[in-house]
């Protein structure tokens, strides 16, 4: 394709995309989106309409004391009725009640604004080490050649070995520095950023294809052949998006249920970490809530599949009663017309039995290939979350810090009353409060600081108390205390 029909390609998608809402935000007031941008984040992409309602009326009155042009008869009400007719924003209604959320664009539109005025850079080591890996990954996985992967399975297997040895001598690198930890946390929020937007692109798919068969079914312009397949094609051409992909990748993380649990427990595990105070706390929340939000959004997909399978089903049911109707009329009219005609013979007024005309040409809905429940199938349920109380939600629960005095006091004690001290027998002194993960990180590094004996071979176990009062195991080398800790 030569410059010049790229660039007509490239001027035609503009001129597409310019009449998308998400680009005639743009040419909107700059309080619009910064209104947005505010209202929905990433742990609350959807409002309530009350609260939405309140928050942009004091948010109005702000912004007429401050002198901004606005319409003088118009609240929030009429504003948000007038952004949902520009499709600026959708009004739906969720477990009995109306909630307002940005449209596939807006979102899009808004993630393009964070970009531009973020003060984050997109260059750093986390990014470049995912870069990395996902290069060799993708080099890996496309080699057609058996022995080369082979070789690259084993040096993997080589360098783990090696790390494997390392740890078991005491000689484990250092964690990741808080700052670069940090960095990693966000670069996960920002992979995570783009599933909403997919999501909503691919319900708003599926939501036309409803309207489309429901408009058919009304109207019956188009024989039963042509709008299944019209039906069908669209279904295949919408799972053929990345956003179709997206969905069902995602689809079958939900009915593994060993994989979500191995996410849900990787991200209890970051939240303990000591960097997570230098995270934000939406990004916290973020973090918290990112499973129940995608599974919502996941299952929001799913019940449209089921009402455009129900909507299908009653499209063939009722395209066959009225051909069926029809036929039996043509016949009957036929019949009538050999009769009263002068050809037929005098006294002859038997009736031809009707024909059994009707029948569904599908058996199961899934023959159609369109809703296969086997491939949305609701997912295994989780095992309950902790409680939390709503202090400890404000907070975004995560282990303490460890008590430095009351441990020194601890091990002080202990090797005072009895000499050289298992680190197990002086973690079982401690109080209940004291007895978590950054404890026994205190413990091991004191330990080692101070001088104490390590002993590769034996191995010695402590009991933990996780943030929501379960408890633990943990597996460690034997470690013994030979001299008191200082204050």
């Amino acid at each position: 394709m030569s410059f010049t029909q790229n660039a007509l390609a490239r001027w035609q998608e503009l001129q597409a995309l310019a009449a998308t809402p998400g680009l005639k935000l743009a040419s909107a007031s700059p309080w619009v989106p910064a209104l947005f941008r505010t209202a929905f984040t990433r742990s609350r992409p959807q409002l309530p309409l009350e609260e939405f309602h309140r928050s942009t009326d004091s948010f109005l009155a702000e912004l007429r004391r401050a002198g901004v042009e606005l319409r003088v008869d118009w609240s929030a009400r009429q504003y948000a009725d007038d952004w949902v007719a520009r499709r600026y924003l959708s009004r739906l209604r969720e477990d009995g009640r109306f909630v307002y959320e940005p449209t596939e664009t807006t979102v899009r539109f808004l993630e393009y604004l964070d970009g531009l005025t973020g003060t984050s850079s997109s260059l750093n080591s986390s990014r470049l080490a995912t870069l990395l890996t996902r290069v060799e990954a993708l080099a890996h996985e496309t080699d057609p050649d058996p022995e080369a992967r082979i070789a690259v399975l084993q040096a993997e297997i080589a360098q783990r070995q090696d790390k494997i040895r390392a740890l078991e001598a005491g000689e484990a690198p250092a964690s990741l520095p808080d700052a670069t930890a940090v960095e990693a946390a966000r670069d996960v929020l920002a992979l995570a950023a783009g599933l909403p937007a997919d999501f909503k692109r691919m319900r708003d798919g599926l939501e036309l294809m409803l309207h489309t068969l429901r408009a058919e079914i009304v109207e019956s312009n188009a024989t039963k052949g042509i709008t299944m397949g019209e039906v069908l094609e669209a279904d295949k051409r919408l799972r053929g998006t990345s956003e179709g992909r997206t969905y069902e990748s995602f689809t079958a993380f939900l009915n593994d249920e060993e994989q979500q649990q191995r996410f849900r427990q990787a991200i209890a595990e970051v939240l303990e970490r000591d960097f997570a105070d230098a995270l934000e706390a939406e990004d916290r929340r973020a973090l918290q809530r990112l499973m129940p939000q995608l599974r919502a959004q996941s299952a929001e997909i799913h019940r449209i599949y089921g009402r455009l399978s129900e909507s299908m089903h009653t499209f063939v049911q009722s395209d066959d009663v009225r051909e069926s109707i029809q036929l039996r009329q043509t016949i009957r009219a036929a019949e009538t017309a050999i009769l009263k005609s002068r050809r037929s013979l005098p006294g002859r007024r038997a009736v031809i039995p009707a024909p059994e005309l009707f029948g569904s040409g599908f058996e199961s809905v899934s023959m159609v290939r369109l809703y296969d429940p086997q491939d949305h199938q609701a997912p295994a349920k989780l095992p309950e979350p902790p409680a939390f109380t709503e202090a400890d939600i404000h907070r975004a629960l995560r282990t303490p810090q460890a008590d430095a005095a009351a441990l020194a006091r601890a091990v002080r004690t202990a090797v005072e009353a009895r000499g050289p001290v298992p680190l197990s027998e002086v973690y079982a002194d401690l109080e209940t409060q004291h007895r978590h993960l950054n404890s026994l990180r205190w413990l091991l590094q004191h330990a080692l600081n101070s001088g104490g004996t390590l002993d590769p071979q034996a191995t010695d176990t402590v009991t933990l108390i996780q943030i929501d009062g379960s408890e633990r195991t943990a597996l460690l080398p034997a470690v013994t205390f030979t001299k008191a800790a200082d204050s």
